[in-house]
């Protein structure tokens, strides 16, 4: 187990330049102006494709985890997570700065004007405190508090998928997909969901004390 954990802890690197891998085509095919009559589409398209899929891929571990008993695959969550903050803070940023070119201000304006910017936003915004609290420290301090918090990763999840599928106009066929791995993943999650309620149910009635009955002489 000493062994597994070690390889585990041996493998983040790995998986750190996996994820940083991305970024690195991109700022190549921005080098070498390979990205298309428009480049600031490829740019956003890019950086939020990855930021879903790795939203996604945060989400996958716990299915992981119970399908093939590989608990120790959680130790990977917060990583991916946190590389999805990253993403969704370089897409927007990218947004922000180039798209836009500065006029920050407008970002208002479009928020109430179009509805995919609105859920995107609002998405990256639920992101903050998940990223803030991913640390150790932050899970023992809050608790219980922690896991009610972190169940936010779902409604960024569906309000990022919804941002994808809102932007695209003609071919929606990626988004959908997108859409239908999440609800895959939300789906999976009912029977367990429904179980662990159950069984936290009788252990409250286990805890509960028996009355005694009082016999009358």
């Amino acid at each position: 187990m000493t062994l597994f954990r070690d390889r585990i802890a041996a493998s983040k690197p790995l998986v750190f330049l996996l994820c940083l891998a991305p970024l690195a085509a991109l700022a190549w095919d921005t080098i070498q102006n390979e990205l298309g009559t428009d480049p600031v589409a490829q740019l956003e398209h890019r950086s939020g494709l990855w930021a879903l899929r790795l939203l996604l891929a945060t989400l996958a571990i716990t299915p992981l985890r119970r399908v093939t008993g590989w608990n120790k695959a959680v130790r990977y969550r917060r990583m991916l997570g946190l590389f999805a903050f990253f993403y969704a803070s370089v897409h927007l940023a990218i947004y922000l700065f180039i798209d836009l070119g500065g006029y920050w201000a407008d970002i208002f304006e479009q928020i109430a004007k179009k509805p995919y910017i609105t859920v995107g936003f609002a998405a990256w915004l639920l992101l903050i405190p998940l990223a803030v609290t991913s640390t150790q420290k932050m899970m023992r301090r809050l608790g219980r508090r922690w896991g009610r918090l972190h169940k936010l990763v779902y409604a960024t999840a569906l309000l990022g998928v919804l941002h994808f599928l809102w932007l695209v106009k003609a071919d929606k066929h990626e988004p959908l997909a997108y859409f239908a791995v999440l609800a895959a993943l939300m789906l999976w999650r009912l029977p367990w969901a429904t179980l662990s309620s159950r069984n936290q149910h009788l252990r409250t009635l286990q805890r509960q004390p028996v009355p005694q009955m009082q016999h009358r002489e």
